[in-house]
């Protein structure tokens, strides 16, 4: 087991290494020359030449991304091109606000979704079964910009209960910050627990045509007794899987609700670098999402590698 554990983390960094690579070079071929987007059109032949010496552009490509490698492993990512601050210090507010966000839809979406789950696997054919269903169904055929759009529509034009920007501050209560986060979390929700419903219910009817299954029903078992404690137990790795991954979307996938509703996370910093072309925040906003997303799914593998009884046990 302990060298399963090992080599997932050993994937993990190498994922990650391999994902610096990617973001690097897909940042570097972008068409059009990154000192004259600064500068503008106005800029002197003069003036390219220097702020192209200074973000070492005229260096070759593989020595400008082991520099800017082993500057993000020692925390320093560089200087934003268009205000000239610490990416890091305007990176860490940013990232805390994303992680509020992302932290209270999983709150709501986690249990919700995983109880649904299993009350739709114990009712299987049923009108709550089917009902699920549906509303899962038509809840990811629906894009996510569309439900928040409706969310406004209702909550905000209809009803009057939320903002309809998310505009949060340093100096804003718990309270507050809840109260305005409510409905992009609300939108988030609502988008992550269709994946997680569905999975955790399929998981729990694939372990239910088991024998050992069969005969717990035989001994006088009632059905929701069964999925409790030996169904529930034997189908927790895809779950444990669906809900790291759709927790690694509440992080990563965030970046169009931070633009609808306004939210100052790192998926509106990343819309802002691209449209004025800040080469260094689109790095580290994607080199941030990239290690959020390796190592939840890192810590996915891990805790299955510990829930599964035939992996932690000598063969």
């Amino acid at each position: 087991m302990l060298r399963l554990i090992v080599n997932r983390l050993l994937l993990g960094v190498l994922t990650l290494f391999a994902v610096s690579v990617l973001i690097f070079v897909c940042t570097e071929i972008l068409p059009g020359d990154v000192a004259s987007a600064v500068l503008g059109q106005g800029a002197t032949p003069e003036a390219l030449v220097i702020f192209r010496r200074e973000l070492g552009l005229n260096d070759p490509a593989y020595v400008r991304y082991f520099n800017w490698l082993w500057g993000a492993l020692q925390g320093d990512l560089g200087v934003a091109l268009t205000n000239k601050r610490v990416i890091v210090d305007e990176l860490g507010p940013r990232l805390y606000n994303t992680l509020f966000l992302a932290g209270y839809a999983a709150i709501i979406a986690i249990p919700v979704s995983v109880g649904l789950g299993i009350l739709a696997a114990i009712n299987e054919g049923k009108a709550v079964d089917k009902t699920s269903n549906v509303l899962t169904l038509i809840t990811i055929s629906i894009p996510e910009f569309f439900i928040a759009y409706l969310l406004i529509i209702l909550f905000v034009v209809n009803l009057g209960w939320f903002p309809s920007l998310a505009t949060v501050s340093a100096g804003m209560s718990f309270s507050e910050r809840v109260y305005i986060t409510t409905l992009p979390a609300f939108a988030l929700t609502l988008l992550v627990s269709a994946h997680m419903l569905r999975m955790t219910r399929s998981s729990v009817l694939s372990v239910m045509s088991s024998a050992y299954i069969e005969m717990a029903f035989l001994k006088g078992a009632t059905r929701s007794r069964v999925i409790a404690r030996h169904a529930l137990p034997n189908a927790a790795a895809p779950i444990i899987t669906v809900v790291a991954l759709n927790i690694a979307y509440l992080v990563v996938g965030v970046v169009v609700l931070e633009s609808v509703f306004v939210y100052p996370g790192i998926g509106q910093l990343m819309v802002d670098a691209v449209s004025k072309r800040d080469v260094p925040v689109i790095q580290a906003c994607g080199l941030v999402f990239a290690a959020v997303f390796v190592v939840l799914n890192t810590l996915a593998d891990v805790l299955v590698i510990l829930v599964n009884p035939r992996l932690r046990h000598k063969r």
